[in-house]
């Protein structure tokens, strides 16, 4: 009896260790699972903080490029992307333009008279009835209104009323010439504008063109040829904006000149009347 229950005690003792290394077996598979799939998600979230960095990196890069540019090889690049064939039109009228502003610009300044001055001295003179005095002051003057008063001077013979007359008519010839090449300005004003946007539809159609030939809509193929169409309106407009700014400049340099000759005239009148002989 206690042989068989010694037997007994060692089968079960036997059949217990076998079960706990079954259990054993079966619960590590588990166990590795897991760690399998943190290991995974780690090196996932170690390549998108790769991808980040150097998608960081290269905005940098892309960002110091740009501002180490100079403000010149910027606008070389945009020229030459817009096309050579339709930024040239636009760049004659922003050369022309100009040119033609500076010419006024020192026109006009070389007009601006002291009238206060040339009036005194012409009253001056003509209290003395030195009329010839006041003409050689009038020739001597730099001008419009100088010369508007040199013309009724010089016909004081006449009388007044042919006095009048003629600085009537030689102010009309002055305010033809201060106003001169202004119509050419505005009509490149209107033509840079005009070939940028020419140049805009032309480049879109290119652009469709190239949309047809490659059998889909791709985003680069469409935004590369907008780009370089629009290129020809921004400068387009940029070369208006500033010719624009400079037509008004020398429109109220004019009218301020004219204002000054009208009532120049009034005053110059004045003069020759109340010192009429």
């Amino acid at each position: 009896m206690k042989k068989l229950i010694a037997l007994m005690s060692i089968v079960g003792l036997l059949t217990f260790t076998n079960l706990n290394s079954v259990m054993a077996q079966d619960e590590q598979p588990a166990t590795t699972e897991p760690a399998t799939e943190q290991v995974d998600e780690q090196a996932a979230a170690t390549d998108e903080q790769v991808a980040e960095s150097a998608a960081i990196e290269d905005k940098t890069q892309a960002e110091e490029n740009a501002q180490s540019k100079s403000f010149h090889q910027v606008l070389k690049e945009k020229y030459i992307q817009g096309g050579a064939g339709w930024m040239t039109p636009v760049l004659l009228c922003l050369i022309l333009g100009l040119a033609l502003v500076i010419e006024r610009i020192i026109y006009l300044n070389m007009a601006t008279t002291n009238v206060e001055k040339l009036l005194q001295g012409i009253e001056e003179n003509a209290k003395k009835g030195d009329y010839a005095a006041a003409k050689e002051l009038c020739r001597n003057t730099r001008g419009p209104v100088a010369s508007i008063f040199y013309q009724g001077l010089d016909r004081m013979d006449q009388g007044l009323e042919n006095v009048e007359k003629a600085i009537t008519s030689y102010g009309g010839v002055q305010m033809a010439n201060l106003e001169s090449n202004l119509t050419w300005i505005a009509l490149f004003i209107a033509l840079a504008p005009s070939f940028g946007f020419l140049g805009t539809v032309i480049g879109m159609v290119q652009a469709f063109d190239d949309i047809e030939a490659a059998g889909d809509i791709s985003p680069t193929v469409v935004a590369g040829g907008m780009k370089v169409a629009l290129l020809t309106t921004v400068f387009g407009l940029i070369v208006a904006i500033i010719l624009q700014i400079f037509y008004n400049y020398l429109i109220s340099k004019i009218e301020r000149l004219v204002a000054e000759m009208e009532d120049g005239s009034i005053s110059f009148m004045d003069i020759l009347i109340k010192n009429k002989r």
